[in-house]
């Protein structure tokens, strides 16, 4: 049962380590700038260029992602992009993506015996959770200073 505890209490130390991003080339790369530099697009702007395709997670949330969660992929996405010497990022996707599930289960039982009786006793209390981290996938793109 300690152990059990001691497993629910480091929990929610351990979901902001799932956060993840990638990028995959898919056009040429640039000199790398500051995320600061890096674009966020809903919409194409009129002429660009694609750098590469984007992934990016949040640290894992119970239950749901979050606005917070949502506002991490985003900026993920923007520093891979960076990284590429991209100007912005298209959006393509906002999602939440499933971590698994934590779970947790506490059994015992026992016997006591006093003068002629028995008591016999028994317990089980379980439960889980599932983990959820917001998802952003885009495309690093290059926008021209003149548009």
């Amino acid at each position: 049962m300690k152990s059990s505890c001691v497993l629910i209490l480091l929990a929610p130390l351990l979901l902001p380590g799932c956060a993840s991003s990638s990028s995959r080339l898919i056009g040429p790369a640039r000199p790398s700038i500051s995320p600061a530099e890096v674009g966020i697009y809903r919409t194409p702007p009129p002429h660009y260029r694609e750098i590469a395709v984007l992934d990016a997670s949040s640290g894992a949330q119970f239950f749901h992602g979050t606005p917070q969660g949502e506002a991490e992929a985003i900026e993920r996405l923007r520093v891979e992009a960076a990284k590429l010497g991209a100007n912005g990022v298209l959006i393509t996707l906002l999602s939440d993506r499933s971590r698994g599930a934590i779970g947790v289960g506490v059994g015992g039982g026992g016997v006591s015996a006093r003068r002629g009786s028995v008591v016999a006793g028994e317990g089980e209390v379980s439960g889980g959770a599932p983990l959820v981290s917001n998802a952003a996938e885009g495309i690093a793109i290059f926008v021209p200073n003149d548009y």
